[in-house]
Parts: structure tokens; C-alpha cells; sequence
């Protein structure tokens, strides 16, 4: 039980960290991004580069479909012109999954201290700058306590015989990662957690693949949330975040065996090579949608419009 204790308390500051992260950077430049937004998403490749570099910035694809989602129901957005931005956000959030793989163990206390320090001055982009730099602390912290809990926690009945089973069926990794992320509300948090029983051993990489998969799915959820009473616009916008990330997952299940025996020639290490992997799956299905999104527009229009 403490083990679960500790797991979970490393799952809350995982997520409390890319929190502080994405409130300091849109405390620096959330304005500047809003007006981005706006102008740059005249066609679906102008979206889809927009909607990546907001997401770089502001380290969370669900921001930048709730930013959307809520510029759609002020009217200053179309649904036409949320595709771009939804194919972009699924490039962007692959930014936080490379992030998390750098080594930054030996100066995690000096990078907390300065965050510390900056957070108490009065100029808002220190006092911003100081929470970006806290979060990364959080964000690592976590990443190191996913590490050294993985092997712990095998010694649980339950945990034991899920990880079995992730181990032996694709498909149930795809579930277990839709339903933690819609969870946890957090891609990342869930790659992450993988990624700590990849490095361990415990896991196998197409295991992990399977539950970066399911965590796109389930990352949907916000969107969808995001949507209620935002109108009819923000709701197809939300349903089209849906089925982008269900179609390219149905896409890639078969490739699954294929891109684990590629991920060694990638890089070393486990947890950056399913980094890798997800950069490779997100890029690839936004560009093979990109041609596509005005028909893709109207199938979802022709689907959920009232």
C-alpha cells in the first residue's frame, strides 16, 4: 500500500509540476499566443504550425483545444479553422515527451532554489519564469520517483498481474493508457509513468507504444469537457480532436511489433525511445490528415452536426 501511496503522490506532482510549467509560460506570452492563434489559421498547414509552436510554449495540447474550443464559442475561431490547430497540438505535446527524457538529476535542487528565489520577485515575468523553473523541479522529481518505485511496486499482486497482462496484449495497454489519461488528465503524466517501467525493466517497449497510444485517446477528454455549452462549432471541434487521435491509434496498432524493433536503433535508452516513437506517430498521422482536413471537416460535420 505505501508503494501505491508513493506512485500516486508522484503522479499528483508530476501533474502539479506541468501545471505550474504551462500557467508561467502562458503568464509570460498567453496573450501574444491568443492573438496567434486568431491570425494564423487562415488554412490547415498555417493551423497546424501555429497550433504546434502554442504547444511547445505552453507544454499542454489540452490548453491549446481549450484555448481553441473557447475562441470558437466567442466566434473569433471556426470550427474549419480548429483542424489545423487540433493536427499541430498532437505535433507540439510531443515537445513535453522529449523533455522529460533529459537527465537533469544533478541540478534539480539548484534549478528548485532558483525557482524558488524568482518567484518571490516583484516583476511578473521573473516571478513566471521562477514557476517554469519550480515545475520542471516537480516534473523530474516525479520522473525520478516513477524509476525507483517501478520494480517496488511488482511486488504487488495487482500491479503485477496488470503489467502481465500490458506485457501480453496490446490492446489492453491501449485501454489501461485512455482510461489513466482521461484519468489523470495528462498525456504526458501517463507516457511518463511508462516511460519509469521502461527504464526499469518491468515493462516491455511495445507495451509502452500500446500505452502512448491509449494516452492519446484518452487526452480527448478535455476537449470534450471543454466543449459543454461552447455551442455547436466547439462541440464538432472537440469530436474532431476525437477522432483524429482514434483513427491514427487504429492506424498504428499493426505497426506496433514494427516500430518496438525500431526503437533500439533510435537510442539507447527505453524511455527516450518511446519518445522517439511518439514523435514518429504524432508527426506522421498530422501530416497524413493534413491533406485530408477539409474532408475530414465535413465527415465530422455530416457525423455530430444537429
Amino acid at each position: 500500500m505505501k508503494y501505491i501511496i508513493l506512485f500516486s503522490l508522484c503522479i499528483g506532482l508530476f501533474i502539479l509540476g506541468m501545471t505550474v510549467i504551462r500557467i508561467g509560460m502562458f503568464n509570460i506570452s498567453g496573450n501574444r499566443l491568443k492573438v496567434l492563434l486568431k491570425k494564423l489559421t487562415s488554412s490547415p498547414a498555417k493551423g497546424m504550425v501555429t497550433g504546434t509552436l502554442v504547444t511547445a510554449v505552453l507544454q499542454s495540447s489540452s490548453t491549446v483545444m481549450v484555448l481553441a474550443i473557447g475562441l470558437i464559442s466567442a466566434r473569433i475561431l471556426t470550427f474549419p479553422q480548429s483542424i489545423g490547430i487540433i493536427l499541430g497540438t498532437n505535433i507540439g505535446t510531443t515537445f513535453k515527451t522529449e523533455l522529460i527524457t533529459f537527465d537533469l538529476g544533478r541540478i534539480l535542487i539548484p534549478i528548485a532554489i532558483a525557482g524558488g528565489l524568482f518567484i518571490l520577485a516583484r516583476n511578473v515575468v521573473w516571478r513566471s519564469l521562477g514557476m517554469v523553473l519550480l515545475g520542471i523541479a516537480s516534473v523530474f522529481t516525479a520522473m525520478k520517483g516513477f524509476e525507483m518505485l517501478a520494480v517496488p511496486l511488482t511486488s504487488v499482486d495487482s500491479v503485477s498481474r496488470l503489467l502481465m497482462s500490458l506485457n501480453e496484449h496490446l490492446l489492453i495497454g491501449i485501454a489501461v493508457g485512455a482510461c489513466m489519461t482521461a484519468v489523470i488528465q495528462s498525456s504526458t503524466a501517463m507516457t511518463g509513468i511508462a516511460m519509469g517501467f521502461l527504464t526499469s525493466g518491468v515493462l516491455g517497449l511495445e507495451a509502452g507504444i500500446a500505452v502512448m497510444l491509449g494516452a492519446n485517446i484518452g487526452t480527448c477528454i478535455t476537449a470534450l469537457l471543454a466543449s459543454i455549452g461552447g455551442g455547436e462549432e466547439a462541440r464538432l471541434a472537440a469530436f474532431a480532436h476525437v477522432w483524429l487521435n482514434v483513427i491514427g491509434v487504429m492506424l498504428f496498432i499493426p505497426l506496433i511489433p514494427v516500430l518496438g524493433s525500431l526503437g533500439p536503433d533510435l537510442a539507447k535508452s527505453p524511455d527516450v525511445q518511446l519518445a522517439h516513437i511518439s514523435v514518429i506517430f504524432n508527426v506522421l498521422t498530422s501530416l497524413m490528415a493534413l491533406p485530408f482536413a477539409e474532408r475530414f471537416g465535413r465527415m465530422i460535420m455530416y457525423l455530430h452536426a444537429r
